[in-house]
């Protein structure tokens, strides 16, 4: 009864998995990232670089975007035509852009992204957990056969079989599996791993990273009676993501971590559904330092400039 059980609910949670995976569509930028017709026009009638990036700035200002191209340009879409929002990218399959993307995988014919990366995570542990009991209930099988105990009958091919296929794909997908849970633990994208985003002070691959803790809770949401199951629960919209902040001068940032350790985000740190304005956007703000929005900026506006560094969780 016990062996039906575990057989049954694993086979359930993998198919549910996986279906949740394939028929989750990949969520696109909402309608704030698309330009208007005004300067759709005005940026299609220009043809130097400089203008039509003077156009984007201008439409970006008030959108969260923090990051750039290594050029240190917008990061625009002329195929969907719209400022492509931070971890955002086009995929040339689906023909779309992409939240958070992650990878184009043909073993479920979909984008990896924001709206079913944990989906997909789910997908390769149950999976993963599901080949490892195959191939445990079928190895006392196995060891009869090596020890020339298991009768020459027609099941023989067909329980050698189903062995070493379990075993296969339960050493190729813990590989996987194991790829994107250090993905996980770090807060990228196979995407950033192999090109880090631009930040305005350079590239920086850890650049989304909150601390593990922090990172996982933005996969598979606050809720851990949730974790488990595939329901969507991860955290924000998918267009605005928390960041690190990264300062140039060194001596700041000992100063900003000996002298205030408890101004971080913290557990606190918030993920805005909502763009920020001009004066918070990191990317476009004039000053020469980052500040992270929060009960924070009504002291900055004193003069002093104050300098919030989110804490990193070991």
């Amino acid at each position: 009864v016990v062996y039906l059980v575990v057989f049954h609910l694993s086979f359930v949670m993998f198919v549910w998995s996986y279906w949740k995976t394939i028929f989750t569509s990949p969520a696109s930028p909402s309608n704030e990232f698309c330009l208007s017709k005004a300067d759709k026009e005005q940026y299609e009638k220009e043809e130097r670089p400089e203008s039509q990036q003077e156009i984007l700035r201008r439409a970006a200002k008030d959108l969260p975007i923090y990051t750039t191209t290594a050029s240190r340009a917008i990061r625009y879409c002329d195929r969907c035509q719209l400022i492509k929002p931070d971890r955002c990218h086009h995929c040339s399959a689906c023909d779309i852009c992409v939240l958070k993307m992650d990878h184009h995988c043909p073993w479920v014919n979909n984008c990896v992204g924001f709206s079913n990366y944990k989906f997909f995570l789910l997908f390769l542990m149950y999976s993963l957990l599901y080949c490892l009991f195959v191939a445990a209930t079928v190895l006392q099988y196995f060891i009869k056969f090596w020890t020339n105990e298991l009768p020459d009958t027609h099941a023989k091919f067909h329980v050698l079989f189903l062995f070493f296929v379990a075993a296969m794909f339960f050493i190729s997908i813990l590989s996987l599996f194991s790829y994107h849970c250090w993905l996980v633990g770090k807060n990228r994208s196979t995407i950033e791993t192999f090109r880090a985003p631009t930040f305005r002070n350079g590239p920086d691959k850890n650049g989304f990273s909150l601390g593990w803790r922090k990172n996982l809770r933005e996969v598979f949401g606050d809720e851990k009676k949730y974790w488990l199951l595939p329901i969507f629960t991860s955290l924000g919209d998918g267009c605005n993501f928390p960041t690190r902040l990264v300062i140039m001068d060194p001596e700041q940032i000992t100063v900003s971590s000996q002298n205030e350790p408890t101004r971080s985000s913290g557990a606190n740190q918030s993920f805005p559904t909502r763009p920020l304005s001009e004066s918070q956007n990191r990317l476009l703000a004039g000053d020469s330092q980052w500040v992270e929005s929060g009960p924070e900026e009504e002291n900055a506006k004193s003069g002093a400039k104050k300098h919030i560094i989110v804490s990193l969780e070991s």
